[in-house]
């Protein structure tokens, strides 16, 4: 199992994703997250994703976050530091295929399995995740962010785990 840390927890994470559309650069999948909360010891939210490259830029514009919000939060992952002084500028163009490392936003939509829950004691999933994973390590890196957290860049980090087949039919944050 994985865990999200924050400065005073850390808590147990796993990911499963469901459905990539490079088409449309968009993915969507669970997340469960364990210990956060007494009354709920397990929650589960589905989440869709922005695959950073043609049809999504690195500015979010969304979410309550702002161009300053989103640089200090990209320029936490090291394999961001090359488009620092441009990914802000007219004609900058990133090809996610063609790099190592594959930029996303991750937002939480709902709770499952009742869609209906949208606020549980001790637990938020109103923000969204950076996320980068990198080809050649095969891991993602991820950071929280929600305008109104008392900690800001939780950090997550995910590697492949694989099955009894020795396949990776998931990922897990670590």
């Amino acid at each position: 199992m994985g865990v999200q840390k924050s400065q005073a927890n850390h808590y147990d994470v796993a990911v499963d994703i469901q459905h990539v559309d490079l088409k449309n650069y968009t993915l969507c999948g669970y997340l469960r997250i364990s210990g956060l909360t007494a009354l709920y010891p397990e929650i589960i939210t589905f989440f869709e994703g922005e695959i950073i490259g043609p049809k999504h830029s690195f500015l979010t514009r969304k979410w309550q976050a702002n161009s300053s919000v989103d640089e200090n939060h990209w320029q936490r992952f090291p394999s961001f530091t090359p488009y620092l002084d441009t990914f802000n500028k007219d004609g900058f163009s990133y090809n996610p295929l063609e790099e190592d490392c594959v930029f996303m936003r991750w937002k939480e939509r709902f709770l499952v399995p009742d869609h209906h829950v949208s606020n549980i004691d001790g637990a938020s999933y109103a923000g969204f995740y950076y996320i980068c994973y990198s080809r050649s390590t095969k891991t993602i890196h991820g950071l929280y962010y929600y305008r109104s957290n008392v900690e800001w860049y939780q950090e997550l980090t995910l590697y492949q785990a694989s099955n009894s087949m020795g396949q990776f039919a998931s990922l897990e944050f670590r």
